[in-house]
This record gives C-alpha cells, sequence and structure tokens, in this order.
C-alpha cells in the first residue's frame, strides 16, 4: 500500500517510522511520502491561510495550496483514494478500517485552524473517492493526530503486519455473536497472583472448553457495560 500525507507539519508524523508501521514500512509493505503543503505556495511568505468569507472567528486554510498539492499526487494516481480526517466526517469503524486496508492508494489531507476551503472537497469529490472520516466526536487541532490514528487502524489488517495474523481474530470489533459486535474479554500473564489479585481459576484450568465459553461471557459482559454507560449529566 503506499500511503501519501499532506500536512503544514511534516514532522508530525515521525511516529510512522517505529514499531509495526515503521517495520512494515522497511519490509516493502508499505510505502510512505509525506508532502509539506508550504512547498505548494505561491507567494514569498508560504501562506496557508486567510481569513474567513462572512467574518468570524480563526482562519481558514487556502484552496491553491491544496488544490496544486492534491494535484500533483491525483495526476500519477487517479484511482487514490482522498481521506480528510474532520469532526464532521463518517465515524471510523472496524468495518471501514477493513475497506481502506484493502485498498492500494491512500492520500491524508491533514486540515488546521477552521478546516480547509470547502471547493477543496467539491473539487476533489468530482474526480476521485473523497472520503471525510472522524475519529469520534470531538475536535482536534488538527488532522495529524486522526491520521496517525486511522493509518494504524488500517494497516494493521494489512496482511504480514502483524507478526501473528491470528492476533485479529478475537480483538475488539472483530468478535461477532449473534451477528453482535464484541469488546475483546479481559487477558491475563503470569504471576497467577499480583497485589493479592488473581488470574480467574478457569484460565489456568487447561479445559479449554471452558475456557471458550468464559471468553465469550466476558466479552459479551464488556460490551453490555459499555453500551449502558452514560454521557456526564448536560453533555450533548
Amino acid at each position: 500500500m503506499k500511503i501519501d500525507l499532506i500536512s503544514i507539519f511534516p514532522d508530525y508524523f515521525a511516529p510512522l517510522k517505529l514499531s509495526l508501521i515503521g517495520k512494515a514500512e522497511q519490509d516493502g509493505l508499505l510505502k510512505i511520502e509525506i508532502h509539506d503543503l508550504r512547498d505548494f505556495t505561491s507567494d514569498v511568505h508560504r501562506t496557508v491561510d486567510d481569513t474567513p468569507y462572512g467574518g468570524g472567528a480563526g482562519m481558514v486554510m487556502k484552496a491553491q495550496p491544496w488544490g496544486d498539492a492534491t494535484d500533483a499526487i491525483i495526476e500519477n494516481d487517479p484511482q487514490v483514494i482522498v481521506i480528510v480526517p474532520t469532526p464532521s466526517g463518517q465515524v471510523l469503524t472496524q468495518e471501514i478500517a477493513e475497506q481502506l486496508s484493502t485498498a492500494d492508494h491512500l492520500l491524508f489531507l491533514c486540515g488546521r485552524y477552521e478546516g480547509i476551503d470547502a471547493r477543496v472537497m467539491t473539487d476533489l469529490s468530482a474526480r476521485v473517492d473523497l472520503r471525510e472520516v472522524s475519529i469520534g466526536d470531538y475536535v482536534l487541532a488538527g488532522g495529524e493526530v486522526a491520521a496517525l490514528v486511522m493509518i494504524e487502524a488500517i494497516t494493521r489488517l494489512i496482511p504480514g503486519v502483524l507478526g501473528n495474523a491470528a492476533s485479529l481474530i478475537e480483538e475488539s470489533h472483530s468478535l461477532v455473536q449473534d451477528n453482535q459486535t464484541l469488546l475483546e474479554y479481559p487477558n491475563f500473564t503470569k504471576p497467577p497472583v499480583w497485589r493479592g489479585l488473581q488470574v480467574p481459576d478457569v484460565l489456568t484450568s487447561g479445559n479449554h472448553g471452558e475456557i471458550a465459553k468464559w471468553r465469550a461471557a466476558q466479552a459479551v459482559a464488556r460490551t453490555e457495560k459499555i453500551k449502558q454507560v452514560k454521557p456526564p449529566e448536560g453533555a450533548q
């Protein structure tokens, strides 16, 4: 998979050189290229933002740099999927991550300030597969952190990225029972007792049938508990 990222803070993506993603790139499973939006500006000050039409607080990212930056990538691959991290987008799910993990080429546009001039998305959506995606109902200072989250969620699903592919089978949002997606059951390791807390006896019993039943029950209980959690009083 090829991944391109456009940002005014290219150093933000240094973590992509670490851990599983870094190793996947070294092994040739991924190719990641980071582009500085300021390289596509047209003035001596390398300006990327301006005041919003209609007034209001904050600054809006200019269309011209984004247009030129995306054109440079899209002209080489019009089949690229363009992802814009934004709190107004579709919330990322495991299912969406699985779909995107099969793509050959992803391009992330990491906006800042009050966002990117909306005409950029209008223009792109007429030419490529554009996805506006959120990682939750809250606002960040920029799209870089959200892009990192999305990239990790997506790329770990690519065959060969995880050392043990079986790890993907019994994890949160991949467990399914009675057509319901479940959270993962709790896990334990040695020692059997820590600070007076003991590992459940069933896990040390060697009875794999009972262990499977216990894990299934725990997954259901965890999922139901999360569903019953209510937002703080006064939250919208």
